[in-house]
């Protein structure tokens, strides 16, 4: 299935073929939800989207590795490594590192701003510095480098069926609800890491700190001001993924399928952590595998669907729009908007 989507792709330098073939192994090793929805992309497209995953779980993998014996020093001086390796790379289109080699041809090949990568790189730096975020402003600020540009990333090589710059909003959203959730799923083992992703005013509004967190993550024991506030992050995520969902008819018809599978499969995350008492402090909330079966069989379905639309009858905006009607949008309760709104 590599070679077929290398030859689709159009890649036949060999050392390019090697280097995308490592970052789908990485893709497929680390990003399992992102690894499923990956194979519902047009077959050409699939290498691309290997690529930005391995760039940016290689980067991740300097800042997180908990196996690692790095320093905080050492590990940034490894990012600057990785960034100036980059930034040479952007301008003369080749590597002898694969992740950055496939990294840097894709960018190329389909367009991609040169900045996504270096606001990026910029906030896995701030994790290296910064180990809470005082309110939900500020987590903002630190997402739009560590998740919304993963969207942005993403645009070019998805394509779309209005201008770009109309997408983009949506897809920097989803890119953050992702993460959102990311951060509500791990939040045990970020302690662990000595990191909390949920914004300091969310918490003091349910009466929550570090040191509860932490003592009901060392005890194993609940407190209701704890689900009360997991209830409230859920909620606020769920208000991102609201915002993303018009997005889904600007993508490509082609498209739609992938990321309408990582949507709902993302947003079954959350439904997941509410079905085991928002107990994330002491376990890992996990979507069954029928769900995730169920999901997957229905992005194939989709994807045969816009695969036999007749060429040359494109959907129209209608059509899509009624088909992102479709798509089951995550609730919002009135008390989530506001300070904490999207």
């Amino acid at each position: 299935m590599t070679d077929r989507e290398l030859d689709a792709a159009g890649i036949s330098n060999p050392a390019l073929r090697a280097a995308y073939t490592h970052c789908r192994r990485l893709n497929a090793r680390h990003g399992k939800t992102y690894f499923l929805a990956t194979r519902l992309l047009p077959v050409a497209h699939r290498p691309a989207v290997h690529a930005l995953y391995g760039f940016a779980r290689w980067a991740d993998d300097i800042v997180d590795d908990m196996h690692s014996t790095a320093t905080p020093t050492e590990r940034s001086a490894a990012l600057d490594h990785l960034e100036r390796h980059l930034q040479e790379s952007l301008r003369h289109g080749t590597s002898g590192e694969p992740v950055v080699a496939a990294l840097a041809d894709t960018a190329a090949r389909y367009v991609i701003e040169p900045r996504h990568f270096t606001d990026f790189l910029t906030s896995m730096r701030l994790d290296l510095e910064i180990s809470e975020y005082a309110d939900y402003a500020a987590l903002r600020s630190y997402m739009h480098g560590s998740a919304a540009v993963i969207g942005l990333q993403m645009l070019p090589v998805l394509g779309t069926v209005v201008p770009r710059e109309e997408a983009e909003p949506h897809a920097a959203a989803l890119g953050v609800a992702f993460q959102l959730t990311n951060f509500l799923r791990d939040v045990g083992e970020d302690l662990d890491r000595g990191r909390l992703y949920l914004p300091g005013d969310l918490l003091a509004a349910h009466g929550v700190d570090r040191s509860l967190l932490q003592w009901s993550r060392k005890t194993g024991a609940g407190d209701r001001r704890i689900t009360a506030m997991l209830k409230a992050a859920a909620e606020l995520t769920r208000g991102v993924y609201r915002h993303a969902v018009p997005g889904l008819a600007m993508l490509a018809p082609a498209s739609r399928p992938c990321i309408r599978t990582a949507f709902v499969l993302y947003g079954a995350i959350l439904d997941a952590i509410a079905d085991d008492g928002y107990a994330v402090l002491h376990r890992r909330a996990v979507v069954p595998r029928r769900r995730r079966a169920t999901v997957a069989c229905d992005g194939l379905i989709r994807l045969a669907m816009a695969r036999t639309r007749p060429r040359g009858a494109p959907e129209t905006r209608d059509a899509a729009t009624a088909q992102t009607r479709a798509t089951p949008a995550p609730r919002v309760r009135p008390q989530a908007q506001g300070l904490w709104s999207a």
